[in-house]
């Protein structure tokens, strides 16, 4: 016989019924995100939780909000994407090949539909690399960064040739600021005051063109102001929440600083990878609450899936545009 305790639990654990959802013609985006309120669908239901969270948290004028993400999905159209979401964001976490894709592209950087079986020995004696499904010719990449670099350094120089020291989030400013292209990431943080932290930087084209640079010029990387203003962002905002698309070192720097005051109250997550191997990639938020990274009470979520599926679609759906 059912206790009253059980019978409650029971009641409460089968509250919701799943509702089939109704394709209309014409249908809105963010219809179908509200047609999909009671999907039960797997992921499809998590990211439905996940824009929730995602609204509330960008209306929070109380939290301070990260924006984290790795450097692959700016090789594909995606990149329009989050460049449309910096200005919803307080600071940016993100590794050293997102300042290669997203100058590479500002600077007329031809990146081309691929596909993930193709033939790598003939792709490399025709020079062109491939990441994942997109191809870019060498041309188009490297030669891209190290004219674009050469430029705006230059320029970076002439102008305040006073200054030899710059954090990473100092010179993503500067980049920004000489870019023009309204797709740019860089310059889309720059127009907003939103700063780019890049605790990587030193990993990919742009990097290697900051160590070549250094050999001939004054010039110092400070890393550790970065990561001071990262722990005074920390220290000094009562609340704080993340949208993290993909791991790595962009998400394990959001979770690390925020785990110094008591955790993030808000947290979305999008990856592909699994928790079996142990990875940081694959831990779930829920892993994050016992290190006290995120909140035990706050609102998270986990959505397994591709980014540049599911990121357009809660963007366009939470009417971030």
């Amino acid at each position: 016989m059912e206790s009253i305790k059980d019978k409650k639990m029971k009641k409460l654990l089968i509250k919701y019924e799943v509702k089939d959802v109704k394709i209309k013609k014409d249908m809105k985006v963010s219809a179908l995100l509200n047609s999909m309120e009671k999907i039960g669908g797997f992921s499809g239901q998590h990211m439905v939780e996940g824009t929730k969270i995602l609204k509330e948290m960008i209306n929070d004028s109380n939290s301070f909000n990260f924006l984290s993400f790795p450097a692959d999905i700016i090789a594909t159209g995606t990149r329009g994407v989050i460049s449309s979401l910096v200005k919803y964001f307080d600071a940016i976490i993100t590794t050293g090949g997102t300042l290669d894709h997203d100058i590479a592209r500002s600077f007329g950087g031809k990146y081309s539909i691929g596909r993930f079986e193709a033939d790598d020995s003939k792709l490399h004696e025709l020079g062109i690399y491939r990441l994942g499904n997109v191809f870019i010719e060498n041309k188009e990449y490297g030669q891209k960064v190290e004219n674009a670099f050469g430029a705006i350094m230059k320029d970076i120089y002439s102008k305040e040739n006073s200054k030899i020291e710059y954090s990473p989030s100092e010179l993503a400013y500067e980049f920004g600021k000489r870019i023009n292209d309204h797709d740019s990431i860089l310059r889309q943080a720059y127009l907003h005051k939103v700063p780019i932290f890049n605790p990587g930087i030193l990993d990919g084209a742009f990097g290697t063109q900051l160590a070549i640079f250094s050999q001939d010029h004054k010039f110092k990387l400070d890393l550790i102001k970065d990561e001071l203003m990262l722990s005074n962002i920390a220290f000094d905002n009562k609340k704080t929440g993340a949208l993290m698309i993909g791991g790595g070192i962009s998400k394990h720097h959001v979770i690390w600083w925020n785990q110094f005051k008591g955790g993030l109250d808000y947290a979305v997550y999008i990856t592909t990878a699994t928790q079996f191997d142990g990875s940081l990639s694959g831990a779930r938020l829920t892993e994050a609450v016992s290190w006290g990274k995120v909140k035990e009470k706050a609102k998270y979520v986990t959505i397994d899936g591709d980014a540049t599926i599911i990121l357009p679609v809660m963007s366009a759906a939470a009417n971030l545009v």
